[in-house]
């Protein structure tokens, strides 16, 4: 049966609203009772710091695109004012159901547990003395008030920053009565303090820094009457105007840019629920929003310094409990890690075994007088790198190494940058792969001088070579010394490093060449199969899935007979369960403890089972603007194992397993049989060593 509606809207979801739901997602985790408590509060900084970028970034983008009077709909039918108005109502939803999950559940909660914040009615003496003594002592010398006039505008206030609006009343030294001022809170200030415990009252007493600035703003303000404080925060367009394509050195370029986007055109105004109407036309007006960008919250405008709780506040039992990953036991009995690999391909399941053995696969290179050639590709990385670090060692040791950084990996570009710089002091040669796509591949290469002949070693990742990360993110990673498939790598780092025509891969797929055609190649191949009535099945699971082509092929197989499970943990704009369009087509979004990041397809190919891992999701950008690799699992062992613990035990999950709906709404799966939870699961099983 053919798909005649291929691009009909019904048969779409919007990408924004796909986020959203997403992130409606992430904050039922701070609902479930399941969840420990802390962790719950830890869900609803994590759902801020989400709706955040949200904002940054997709919201900025609608926005430019309705100044710019752009009326061009998307495959879900949408223009972008109608993206934005039903954005806006549902993120005003979800907002105030934050705000109402943290003031009516956690906070009381917290307090159950003897863990408290002071609310300024509340002090003692004792506290309100401590807290102004601190006041006075640690804040007071490093604010700035600003009193408005012609000779003292609106300051510039940073993205994401939290600053107070001061109405005032009387005359300053000078004469000067502009009724208001603004005082920004210096982002090395704690956004929340722990006081002593004999002053507190309790062990883990807090007050929060707006708490204490209200209290204490009129000391800014001598010989004047503070009639309000207001606090406000304002979200910016963080998007880069950098003409890649015409700069000269892109570091030099990108390092003058990055100073811009604390500055970019406002996006949303987030106010407390005391700011009276004057005021948040007012403060609208400053940055050129209007009514529907206003957020007026019950609490705190920047929950997402909240984060820092947890580690202050010592209550395992109100946490997770601690999980240390095990070590491959193909590398515990040898700690030559290269005659590990030459004896069989090694997988690596993060966060459930550890990254170390990446570490020690470059640490070993640069240490190795037989290792020659390093190269590797870094699209984020953490502050501390020890990877990186081993990689300048190996510079300086004489080593060729070759990092491809990405610059434009967005928020990282700052981190990127020094490293870049770092490299190339140590001597390494450093590119920054191709101008127009962004890197986003996960490649290393080691060079290695064997009885007589060269031999290459390579690591593949679905995952960034970031050590923070792999302890939360899920992702596999494989350790090979596969001839062809080391080809391959060794021939799209030429590509990034040098110029000439693609070759022909043995067995990569590769944006932006192969990999999109080669995977609707393989979708069309189980339709085919499904047709001539033998079993075919397809299961895929990814971040994200947006591709209008693949969601139509995919349409098309499951109208042929294939079978199709889809794990898409972010938005999915496919919709399963439409009658003779995707009835056959199930999508699954798993939210738990870790973040779910591997990308995994599988295709069953008359029983051959067809397995590759890739950096990619299936969207346009990974398939055509950036440089992603998919690799096949070709060990039988390893093969097994990526189906049993990266697909079936998700498929099996009805704990954390949220089901997509034929109108594209989610709900929990429901909990028949026993009870099961895919990480939890990895987790007591790596406990033990698979």
């Amino acid at each position: 049966m053919s798909v005649n509606h291929k691009l009909n809207p019904e048969y779409f979801v919007n990408r924004e609203l796909g986020l959203l739901a997403f992130n409606q997602r992430v904050l039922a985790q701070a609902e479930d009772d399941r969840v420990p408590l802390l962790e719950r509060l830890k869900f609803l900084c994590i759902f801020s710091s989400n709706m955040d970028e949200f904002f940054e970034v997709r919201v900025a983008g609608v926005k430019h695109q309705i100044r710019l009077k752009d009326t061009h709909a998307g495959p879900d039918g949408l223009s972008p004012k109608q993206i934005f108005d039903r954005v806006s109502a549902q993120a005003h939803t979800l907002i105030a159901h934050q705000y109402k999950i943290l003031n009516e559940v956690v906070l009381p909660k917290l307090a159950q547990e003897n863990i408290h914040f002071l609310r300024r009615g509340s002090w003692s003496d004792e506290q309100r003395q401590w807290i102004s003594e601190y006041f006075f002592r640690e804040l007071m010398p490093i604010l700035t008030p600003i009193g408005l006039d012609p000779a003292h505008p609106f300051p510039r206030v940073l993205n994401k920053s939290l600053n107070f609006a001061v109405e005032l009343e009387g005359k300053d030294a000078f004469g000067r009565n502009s009724g208001v001022a603004v005082v920004q809170a210096p982002r090395a200030l704690p956004r929340v303090i722990k006081l002593p415990t004999h002053i507190a009252g309790c062990e883990n007493g807090f007050v929060f820094l707006s708490s204490i600035l209200h209290a204490h703003v009129h000391e800014l303000f001598s010989g004047m009457t503070v009639k309000g404080c207001y606090q406000f925060r304002v979200t910016r367009d963080t998007e880069l105007s950098l003409d890649d394509e015409d700069a000269k050195d892109l570091r030099i370029a990108l390092q003058g840019e990055l100073s811009h986007r604390q500055f970019g055109d406002g996006v949303r105004l987030e106010v407390a629920d005391n700011c009276p109407p004057e005021m948040t036309a007012f403060l609208l007006g400053q940055f050129g929003l209007t009514q529907e960008d206003l957020y007026q919250v019950n609490g705190i405008v920047n929950l997402v310094r909240l984060m820092q709780i947890p580690d202050l506040v010592d209550r395992p039992d109100l946490k997770f409990s601690p999980y240390t990953p095990s070590k491959p036991k193909e590398l515990n009995k040898d700690s030559d890690i290269f005659k590990a690999i030459r004896k069989q391909d090694i997988l690596l399941h993060h966060p459930y075994q550890s990254f170390n053995p990446v570490i020690d696969f470059i640490t070993q290179a640069s240490e190795d007088p037989h290792v020659l050639a390093i190269k590797q590709t870094f699209y984020r990385t953490s502050a501390d790198s020890k990877l990186m670090t081993a990689l300048i060692e190996a510079a300086r040791r004489g080593k060729e190494v070759t990092v491809v950084v990405e610059l434009f990996a967005r928020f990282d570009e700052e981190a990127n940058i020094n490293w870049a710089a770092k490299l190339e002091d140590a001597g390494a040669h450093v590119v920054y792969g191709v101008v127009g796509h962004k890197t986003h591949a996960k490649m290393a290469m080691v060079v290695r001088r064997e009885d007589g002949k060269l031999r290459r070693y390579v690591h593949l990742s679905t995952g960034n070579y970031h050590q923070r990360t792999a302890k939360l993110y899920t992702d596999f990673g494989l350790l090979t010394c596969n001839e062809s498939i080391c080809k391959d790598v060794n021939d799209i780092f030429a590509q990034l490093t040098g110029l000439g025509k693609s070759n022909k891969l043995n067995y990569l797929w590769q944006s932006p060449f192969t990999l999109h055609s080669n995977l609707i190649k393989a979708i069309n191949k189980e339709a085919e199969i499904a047709k001539s009535g033998k079993k075919a099945h397809i299961i895929a699971k990814m971040n994200a899935l947006l591709d209008a082509d693949v969601i139509r092929a995919l349409y098309e197989a499951s109208a042929a007979g294939v079978h199709i499970d889809l794990l898409v943990r972010g938005v999915c704009a496919l919709k399963p369960g439409i009658p003779g369009i995707s009835e056959n087509i199930r999508v699954r979004s798993i939210v738990g403890r870790f973040l779910e990041h591997t990308r995994i397809f599988y295709f069953h190919h008359h029983g051959e089972h067809h397995l590759y891992l890739s950096s990619a999701d299936w969207m346009y950008r990974n398939f055509f603007k950036r440089i992603e690799v998919c690799f096949p699992i070709l060990d039988p062992k390893v093969k097994r194992r990526v189906i049993k613990e990266g697909l079936e035990i998700y498929l099996k999950d009805n704990l954390n397993a949220w089901e997509m709906t034929s109108a594209g709404t989610y709900h929990l799966r429901p909990k028949r049989g026993t009870p099961l939870s895919a990480q939890q699961s990895l987790m007591q099983a790596f406990g033990q060593d698979i």
